[in-house]
């Protein structure tokens, strides 16, 4: 494919955060200038909500054991109900649940308050029981039970290839306008990027290390013809000198000189690198994490995003929104000994996150949300099990309306209005609903959310005050 302009002013538009090639007529702007950050994390591959929020009374728990017998037989101290967390909540007619003693840090901020429950969560297009799914008389999100078209469709209501906007970036669109730097509106820890592309806004990333330096071009030559006299086709990144090169616009060849897209390189490269160097700045500079993170995967990610909340003021934001994501929560095979190890990660760098958060004072303005691309079936195949569709999301911070769960548990047991068939859940409270109830918290109107969630019917859930 030839390089032209309209090619590369598409392309890098995720290369520099600062370039907004695109207009964007803000519907809503914060309220206030208190500073507020959504923390958007993601599970790739589909966390298992049966072996997250575990019955917990009597008969359920039975129930629960005896459908998934052969998982649970593979070690007998396996989700033992002697050895679960139960969740001291009321509701649901008496029921009992639990969460696995790997998520203890997890289950303390539930019990404090901290953390809440969004049980039976997933895509929607209008409601949907186990009668209208087997005979098809309803509209249903496409694609369903596939991985890469439900992660594309929870970050865009679309499938794979079918967007080009998520709602995490319409949000920071929407929001951008009260931020001195709006570069810095959506940030990632280097994931995919569909959530928090925006009309003008575009994700900018970071690493543990600071910001991650931008690569602006394909190594595919085919793809570079147009700027082919330019003396490099390398990542930008490990070429230094060539960026200065760039960056200064000094070409030998009058015609490389005056290239439109030569010229929009030079910029977009220059943009990209004082971004750089303001938010390295900013984020050395920055004190008050003190908190120690677990090391590694997770953790690593959450504390590249406590310094980054901790730069705030120095970078001059009001409002944030942030992806980090984790995977390896695919657990066709071997979930009794992979699941566990992540469910601790994920509760050991969640808690260390708050805990950041308190000590630096702003915990009630930061929210952290948990999302995957679906629950899995209550059936087992063996040693692990298969796709499902709606699944059982967290909320965690000091806004909270903890120690809670909103919406529906549906019992651990097959054929109720609820299952798909195979105990996989038929969501009760749509994307839309949860992505609505954490943008009015960050000061999105009902136009500036109706602009974000085309598909939002109005109703939010009242997890955060």
């Amino acid at each position: 494919m030839t390089l032209n302009r309209r090619h590369f002013l598409l392309g890098s538009a995720s290369a520099s955060a600062c370039l907004a090639f695109s207009p964007f007529n803000r519907p809503a702007r914060a309220q206030s200038s208190e500073y507020k950050a959504l923390v958007y994390l993601f599970f790739n591959g589909g966390l298992d909500n049966w072996d997250t929020i575990i019955p917990f009374d009597g008969p359920a728990y039975d129930r629960y054991s005896q459908i998934r017998q052969s998982l649970l037989s593979i070690d007998p101290s396996y989700r033992a109900r002697s050895g679960l967390l139960p969740l001291n909540m009321s509701g649901f007619e008496g029921r009992q649940f639990a969460l696995p003693a790997e998520m203890s840090g997890l289950h303390g901020l539930f019990e404090s308050g901290r953390a809440a429950i969004i049980g039976n969560v997933g895509p929607l297009i209008e409601s949907v029981t186990r009668g209208s799914f087997k005979d098809g008389s309803v509209r249903l999100p496409a694609r369903l039970f596939s991985h890469n078209d439900q992660v594309a469709t929870w970050s865009s209501f679309a499938p794979e290839g079918g967007a080009q906007f998520g709602w995490g970036g319409l949000f920071a669109d929407a929001l951008r306008s009260v931020n001195e730097a709006p570069e810095f509106s959506a940030i990632t820890t280097g994931q995919s990027k569909l959530f928090l592309t925006g009309r003008s806004v575009s994700p900018y990333e970071i690493s543990a290390n600071g910001a991650v330096p931008r690569n602006l071009f394909t190594t595919n030559r085919e793809e570079t013809e147009g700027i082919a006299a330019l003396p490099f086709y390398d990542r930008l990144e490990n070429q230094p000198a060539r960026v200065r090169t760039l960056t200064n616009q000094r070409f030998r060849d009058e015609r490389v000189r005056n290239h439109s897209i030569v010229n929009d390189v030079a910029a977009a490269t220059r943009a990209a690198s004082t971004a750089n160097a303001r938010y390295n700045r900013a984020t050395k500079g920055a004190t008050g994490v003190t908190t120690r993170f677990p090391e590694g995967g997770l953790g690593t990610k959450l504390q590249a995003v406590a310094d980054a909340i901790a730069a705030r003021s120095s970078l001059g934001m009001s409002r944030q929104v942030f992806l980090v994501s984790m995977p390896g929560f695919d657990t066709h095979s071997d979930q009794v000994n992979a699941l566990p190890r992540m469910q601790g990660e994920v509760s050991g760098a969640i808690t260390s996150f708050q805990s950041a958060m308190e000590s630096l004072g702003i915990s009630e303005q930061v929210t952290l949300c948990t999302a995957s691309d679906f629950g899995r079936s209550l059936a087992v195949n063996g040693d692990g099990t298969d796709h499902g569709w709606g699944g059982h999301s967290f909320v965690v911070g000091g806004a909270v309306r903890g120690g809670t769960v909103y919406g529906e548990l549906p019992p651990a047991d097959f054929g109720h209005e609820r299952d798909a068939g195979g105990g996989r859940l038929i969501p009760s409270t749509s994307v839309e609903s949860y992505a609505a109830s954490l943008g009015r918290w960050l000061g999105l109107n009902d136009d500036a959310l109706r602009t974000a969630l085309p598909g939002w019917g109005g109703s939010t859930i009242g997890v955060l005050g």
